[in-house]
């Protein structure tokens, strides 16, 4: 902490007087001060005080020498090295290795098949940079979807994907160490579709019987065809097979059937 005080054990001299010691001078550096101060009997003492605070995970050890002087002529001086040992405060958060993951997911995807990994690291040590992770504002939909482990931070599925249910997923995880700094990233997850639904047939209108003069072009029904798949997986072509007299009229939707 900026400004702290650490007193130091004062020097002895065997002299008395202006030949016992008289100040203290320590090596310019970058963090610490000294002060002397004067007890009541008359006897100084130093201080190193915190001048600009330390950071451990820019340097965790630091060598200050120290030189009591005394007044005597002619004068000597004595010197001793103070060594520092930084200890680690819990002042970094976890950060990730990247802000925004992405995935691409087949649906129909085996249970615990792995979807991707996101990974933090947190420059303090011991418990302070240890790290855990957890989604964060997810969805009931994707919490049954999906699971995080809490030590590797991998994602993997838990039940069925379907595309038709859900093309795009996007889940928020929060990275947190011992002591409670975190940080979040977001992984969107998008799925892709495959060919597993047929088409699917829906009779809209169709006449029961036809008159056998009945003139080409006459309507007979009208058929509804859907496939629940996407891009060309979803595109349909309808034909009718053998030699009947009908052909197809191929709407965008529904088709109609008429009369050669």
């Amino acid at each position: 902490m900026f400004g702290a005080r650490y007193r130091i054990v004062a020097a002895h001299d065997a002299d008395i007087g202006l030949n016992a010691v008289q100040s203290y001078v320590l090596q310019e550096n970058a963090h610490f001060v000294f002060n002397i101060q004067t007890t009541n009997a008359g006897n100084k003492y130093g201080e190193l005080v915190l001048d600009k605070e330390l950071d451990r995970e820019e340097q965790q050890e630091l060598k200050l020498l120290l030189t009591a002087v005394d007044g005597g002529s002619p004068q000597r001086t004595g010197t001793v090295v103070i060594h520092v040992s930084i200890l680690d405060a819990n002042d970094n958060a976890p950060v990730f290795s990247e802000s925004v993951y992405t995935a691409s997911l087949q649906e129909n995807s085996p249970l615990n098949t792995p979807v991707i990994r996101v990974s933090a690291s947190d420059a303090d040590e011991g418990i302070n940079g240890e790290i855990t992770y957890e989604f964060s504002r997810l969805s009931e939909k994707s919490k049954k979807l999906f699971s995080l482990d809490e030590k590797t931070g991998e994602i993997v599925v838990t039940a069925k994907i379907n595309y038709e249910e859900g093309s795009k997923y996007e889940l928020m995880v929060v990275a947190k160490d011992g002591y409670g700094l975190s940080s979040e990233a977001k992984v969107v997850i998008d799925i892709v579709d495959v060919n597993d639904n047929a088409p699917e047939i829906i009779v809209k209108s169709l006449s029961s019987s036809i008159p056998e003069n009945a003139p080409p072009g006459t309507e007979v029904g009208i058929i509804n065809v859907q496939d629940r798949d996407s891009d060309k997986n979803g595109q349909v072509r309808c034909s009718i097979q053998g030699n009947a007299p009908f052909k197809l009229w191929i709407l965008i939707s529904p088709v109609r059937l008429d009369i050669r």
